[in-house]
């Protein structure tokens, strides 16, 4: 069997129109054992429904990559906090309605922190805007911090990392605030901040709040990426010529 094709989607920067995408991404899919590919966005609705269906026709699996903050006034989730350094309007709402086709249709997924949130809030979960204002005195996740997460038990997350503290580098100042149903919160900081999320009624769904990209030596960070590429060879069709 072929390596799994895994869609990863990037940053999108309005001034100067262009797709990014970090080399570490695609570098993670290859070392699983998948064959990565980088996903532009279709920032006009008309006809996203079916460029869309025509990509998840095509590819294994997802990894929702990091990103910037959202536009909250859309989601039914108040105005958007001014310290947000958000994603561009159209960029976002592809995004969405990509991560709620890919749940649709059980695509494997990986969300990465702006990819967890993602998730959530396809599913309707809400948002923490701003964490040093909204939690103050609670340890801050920007800039690259480390800190431990816990696995819950019984999770999928726990059957890939263990059950023991995992150090993660995280870089977010915003974080989900309520899950719900039938979503699960399968991982949290020391402090009870949503860490990792995921889908039980899915092969797999699983948003994670930190970055195992960055920790590329760690095998069980690399334990996530070999989670999603299992995932996803069980999910290929075979290839007919």
């Amino acid at each position: 069997m072929t390596a799994p094709v895994i869609a990863v989607n990037g940053l999108y920067h309005a001034e100067d129109p262009m797709l990014r995408l970090r080399q570490r991404y695609p570098d993670a899919v290859r070392r699983a054992g998948g064959f990565p590919l980088a996903l532009a966005p279709m920032l006009d609705p008309e006809g996203q429904t079916e460029e869309l269906e025509a990509v998840l026709d095509r590819v294994d699996g997802l990894v929702l990559t990091g990103g910037d903050d959202f536009i909250t006034e859309g989601l039914g989730l108040g105005p958007t906090h001014p310290s947000a350094d958000v994603t561009e309007g159209s960029k976002q709402a592809y995004d969405l309605a990509l991560t709620r086709l890919a749940l649709e249709r059980d695509l494997p997924i990986l969300g990465i922190c702006y990819g967890l949130q993602c998730l959530g809030l396809a599913g309707g979960a809400t948002l923490w805007q701003d964490l040093p204002t909204e939690r103050p005195g609670r340890v801050q996740h920007a800039d690259s911090a480390v800190h431990p997460v816990h696995p819950a038990p019984h999770s999928k997350l726990a059957r890939l990392v263990g059950l023991d503290p995992v150090q993660v580098v995280s870089r977010h100042h915003q974080a989900l605030r309520t899950i719900p149903p039938p979503w699960i919160v399968s991982g949290v900081d020391e402090e009870g901040l949503v860490e990792a999320i995921e889908h039980p009624h899915r092969s797999f769904a699983i948003g994670i709040q930190w970055h195992p990209e960055l920790s590329p030596g760690e095998s069980v960070h690399e334990a996530l990426f070999r989670g999603l590429i299992d995932a996803a060879r069980a999910h290929q069709r075979p290839v007919t010529r």
